[in-house]
């Protein structure tokens, strides 16, 4: 009898176990990605908020999906609403699923990319633009964590990201993803977190405007 129990203890905690991985499984595989990627597309700018506050610009920000064979990858650009032909940001970005909750939008600059202005209207124009004219920005990527539904928040590392604009050490970005906006701060510290460049009360808030 005591080992007929045995047996049956030792099944029971078996199928508990493969009922715990494949809960575990399940909650792994859950893939938020193409609702992150979506909510990153569009065209949006900071006009309503340089309105009220004088102390911020109104900066355009188009972001489209390019190379779509190969992953989850977006041409971005930054620029003065008013002077959008001579934009002062272009990157790219590429989307990615890291585990269950963490997603990652890695940076990367563009060779010549003044070649590219404007081209956000032209996505497919990118399939002639190689990996080998790009580069990675170790430790730029901001790894966003999702809050609700089309909601996800996120930042750089700690003192990852080098940046040397205007005599700064390193950048910091704070990322805030809405269904009908997305907040941005990025700013640049010396060697001793002293502040550099960058929005001093918060983030730029960029309301999609399609």
């Amino acid at each position: 009898m005591k080992y007929f129990l045995l047996s049956v203890c030792i099944l029971l905690f078996a199928v508990s176990c493969k009922n715990t991985e494949k809960q575990t499984e399940a909650i792994i595989k859950t893939d938020h990605l193409p609702e992150l990627f979506a909510l990153m597309q569009g065209s949006f700018n900071s006009e309503i908020q340089a309105e009220v506050d004088s102390t911020y610009f109104n900066i355009s920000l188009h972001m489209y999906p390019i190379w779509e064979d190969k992953g989850n990858y977006l041409y971005v650009e930054q620029a003065l609403n008013a002077r959008q032909n001579k934009p002062y940001r272009q990157r790219i970005y590429e989307v990615t699923q890291l585990n269950d909750s963490v997603y990652s939008s890695a940076i990367y600059t563009i060779e010549h990319d003044s070649l590219w202005i404007g081209k956000w209207k032209t996505p497919t124009a990118f399939d002639s633009l190689s990996m080998d004219n790009v580069s990675k920005k170790v430790g730029c990527e901001v790894l966003l964590k999702r809050v609700a539904k089309n909601h996800y928040k996120g930042e750089t590392g700690e003192k990852t990201c080098e940046s040397t604009l205007y005599g700064a050490s390193y950048a910091t970005s704070e990322v805030e993803i809405l269904e009908d906006k997305i907040i941005s701060w990025d700013r640049g510290f010396d060697d001793n977190s002293k502040h550099i460049w960058g929005a001093e009360k918060g983030g730029y808030i960029f309301n999609k405007l399609d």
